[in-house]
């Protein structure tokens, strides 16, 4: 009970951080070049998206301890977070995804650019965690399944280092690396302590919604056990 009360912590202080922070991202933070940027204004959503980018990445790496330690323990813990992970996975995956094409739409002029690596890979990784969510759903819950299933994951999380490396190894339209330290990295202090603080607060969202997603995965566990049971005894 404490721990889902934490959750629900966690989550409630997470989506009030962010309202926040979008408030601080509309009304704060520091306008950028006209000159540099075709839709100076539309910047803004990026204290959005960029954390949603992030946790993306921090659900596929979850996923990945999650499948990993399936198959080398077979651990239903292991699994509960695996389920977990792949929820959030889509969830912050969609996040960037809507997002994105917002900010694309009034910079580029386009909402998708299919010759941006980036994009595509971040594309195909949020595809795998829907098709994670839905295979679970549509499969039945056996060991092979899982097996089968915690390969996908381990795909998907090899996909996370050439996502976020993609702009440094091919740059076409998307914005490179620039929250980094650097001469001329061409971001502003305050808008790169805005864009750090976001992450902050949808880390806090993250942790909620992790705590509360595995304990529904436990619970429904628990329950799909106390049913056999008790239909094993009605039958004997």
């Amino acid at each position: 009970m404490a721990f889902r009360g934490i959750g629900y912590g966690l989550t409630i202080a997470g989506l009030a951080g962010m309202v926040f922070a979008a408030v601080l991202g509309l009304t704060y933070a520091p306008s950028v070049s006209s000159e540099a940027w075709n839709a100076p204004d539309a910047y803004r959503i990026l204290y959005l998206h960029v954390p949603f980018a992030w946790c993306s990445f921090l659900s596929f790496t979850v996923l990945f301890y999650g499948s990993l330690m399936w198959y080398l323990k077979r651990s239903e813990a292991a699994w509960f977070l695996f389920q977990s992970a792949s929820d959030l996975g889509l969830v912050f995956g969609l996040g960037v995804i809507t997002s994105g094409p917002i900010w694309g739409s009034a910079e580029w002029g386009t909402p998708w650019d299919w010759g941006d690596l980036r994009l595509n890979t971040f594309a195909l990784l949020t595809a795998v965690a829907f098709f994670l969510v839905l295979s679970r759903r549509a499969q039945p819950d056996t060991a092979e399944t899982r097996d089968t299933l915690s390969a996908v994951g381990l795909f998907g999380f090899a996909l996370v280092p050439i996502t976020a490396l993609a702009t440094t190894w091919y740059q076409d339209r998307h914005p490179g690396v620039l929250v980094v330290e650097s001469e001329g990295s061409g971001m502003d202090p305050e808008i790169r302590t805005l864009l750090l603080l976001s992450f902050a607060i949808m880390c806090v969202l993250f942790a909620g919604l992790l705590m509360l997603s595995n304990q529904r995965y436990r619970l429904a566990a628990a329950v799909a056990e106390r049913k056999a049971e008790l239909d094993e005894e009605a039958m004997s």
